[in-house]
């Protein structure tokens, strides 16, 4: 794409690219300290994947559970690449945040004693998880965070970050009215997840990694990335494809048990916790079972739970739809991509190494999931996150307000979006290999000759995944171990010598790379202090 044609301009504080709990939450909170804030949308006010959350938010519940207990079962899950400081600073944070949220009018599922309910998910050694709705906790959470109105330009995709010596200058995007930028000495990132690089997955459509192609072409660094989490539990169609039902971890906390076809228990004497294990594990012992029987699904068996309907009205309603009756059938299900686990290098305000950009939420790798996501994690790492990150991205009110000066050439090489949904289905999924990564390389390369033509918005979709593809086939070659949701079939134990994240910039070719340096810990990356 040459450059483009602007059509129209606006100006800003802080422009948050993404509607969903993380940047709903930065925006408000810089609103409220006086910052002049845009939100850029893709979709409308509930395409998010924040919209689609089940199970609940993890946070300490009061006597009998502690701070130092969900810090160790989240560090557990991150098998052996959380930095400890990290989650100890978002977990901590936990209880604030909700009674922030809380605050705003969201509503939580309370018990017969009026008390605030809590179930437990996988990886959780205690009921820590509260909900909204039954199974629609992201749905108030988005309802809630929606309703503070903020400035928002929905149906616009940020094609471009606009940096100079100094940092941060603005955005460049695309909307019904045009190209058009936005002057800012701010961005935050907070577009979701990349789940559309996968032929079946729990994400909505707008789940196209936009936020780690602006990243790593505005020069951050990106890490952790090939920690793509499979949810284990995902309502199974012959055929079927795009965004798939989510059956909700907090199924199996309430009772339900995994099955095969012929009824023996999937998990059974591969850990401890059973069906509650870790999401990667489960995932495993599913693809483990589903080869050995040559099946392409396992089953959900929850016909001995009290009132599914009440408790998991969205849940029912998609089983229902399937022709199922959660009280007399088993439902079928097999794992789908759902979350990723690395992103942009953050510390736990969002502050990434380039000034003036910020990232929060499933984009950021700010150290809290390591090789893995515990359960519930993500609502909370959304909420904190956020709200640090629009404190902090008021401070370059300060910094040089030289806005776009220019609008640069944006280069969009991009794959066939369904074409490559296969590639990545196909080798990098569950369970890779080393062959199989490297061939996907090459052939990213020719699916890229292949592209056809399409509108400006589609064609900056696609060229985020074909990147972030490419992103993500460097960093999984070149962990040749297995280790928390990559498992390499090759390469089946972990190495102490891999014990350490792998950070991926943009090349001088525009290729990504391993890059040389470390990922910086917590609390070391050379930006100023947000108090």
């Amino acid at each position: 794409m040459s450059s483009p044609s602007i059509g129209w301009e606006a100006e800003a504080d802080l422009v948050v690219i993404g509607g969903g709990v993380a940047g709903l939450t930065a925006a408000r909170t810089a609103s409220l300290r006086g910052a002049r804030v845009l939100i850029l949308s893709k979709g409308g006010p509930t395409d998010t994947s924040t919209q689609y959350a089940q199970g609940g938010i993890a946070v300490v519940a009061p006597g009998g559970d502690t701070v130092d207990s969900h810090v160790a079962d989240t560090v557990n899950a991150g098998a052996g690449l959380c930095d400890p400081d990290a989650v100890r600073s978002v977990v901590s944070g936990g209880a604030d945040a909700v009674a922030a949220l809380t605050d705003l009018g969201a509503v939580f599922d309370q018990g017969r004693d009026g008390q605030v309910s809590r179930t437990r998910e996988g990886g959780h050694s205690t009921r820590r998880i509260i909900h909204a709705g039954g199974d629609a906790t992201g749905a108030e959470v988005q309802r809630a965070l929606n309703a503070a109105g903020l400035p928002t330009l929905f149906g616009t995709a940020a094609l471009d970050i606009v940096t100079g010596p100094d940092g941060v200058r603005g955005v460049i995007a695309v909307s019904g009215d045009g190209f058009g930028v936005v002057h800012a000495p701010a961005v935050l990132l907070a577009t979701g997840g990349l789940g559309q690089l996968y032929a079946c997955s729990t994400n909505p459509p707008g789940a196209t990694a936009d936020g780690i192609a602006l990243a790593l072409r505005a020069g951050a660094l990106i890490a952790d990335l090939e920690f793509v989490q499979f949810h284990p539990t995902v309502l199974f169609s012959p055929g079927g494809l795009g965004r798939r039902p989510l059956i909700s971890e907090a199924v199996r906390g309430e009772g339900a048990i995994l099955v095969d076809s012929a009824g023996e228990s999937v998990t059974a004497g591969v850990d401890p916790r059973g069906d509650l294990a870790p999401r990667d594990i489960v995932s495993r012992a599913i693809a483990a079972r589903m080869r050995e029987l040559g099946t392409d699904h396992v089953y959900l068996d929850a016909r001995a739970l009290d009132d599914f309907p009440r408790r998991f009205p969205n849940i029912t309603t998609s089983c229902r739809a399937a022709g199922l009756d959660p009280r007399a059938d088993l439902i079928p299900v097999a794992p789908a991509a759902h979350f990723q686990c690395g992103g942009i290098v953050t510390d736990t305000h969002g502050r990434t190494a380039v000034p003036g950009l910020y990232a929060a939420g499933e984009v950021a790798r700010t150290g809290l999931h390591g090789a893995n996501r515990l359960a519930s994690n993500s609502l909370l790492e959304g909420l904190v996150v956020g709200e640090r990150a629009g404190i902090a991205a008021t401070t370059e009110r300060s910094r040089s307000r030289a806005g776009v000066t220019d609008t640069p050439e944006v280069a969009l090489p991009h794959a066939d979006r369904s074409a490559l949904q296969q590639l990545m289905s196909a080798h990098a999924a569950v369970v890779r290999d080393g062959d199989g990564l490297r061939g996907a390389m090459l052939r990213v390369l020719h699916l890229m000759d292949e592209a056809p033509r399409a509108d400006p918005m589609t064609v900056a979709e696609d060229a985020a995944l074909t990147i972030t593809a490419r992103a993500l086939l460097v960093a999984a070659t070149t962990r040749a171990e297995s280790r928390g949701c990559h498992t390499r079939s090759d390469c089946p134990q972990p190495s102490e010598e891999l014990r350490r994240s792998v950070a991926i910039r943009l090349g001088a070719d525009g290729r990504p790379q391993v890059a040389g340096e470390p990922v910086a810990p917590v609390g070391t990356l050379p930006l100023a202090s947000t108090r």
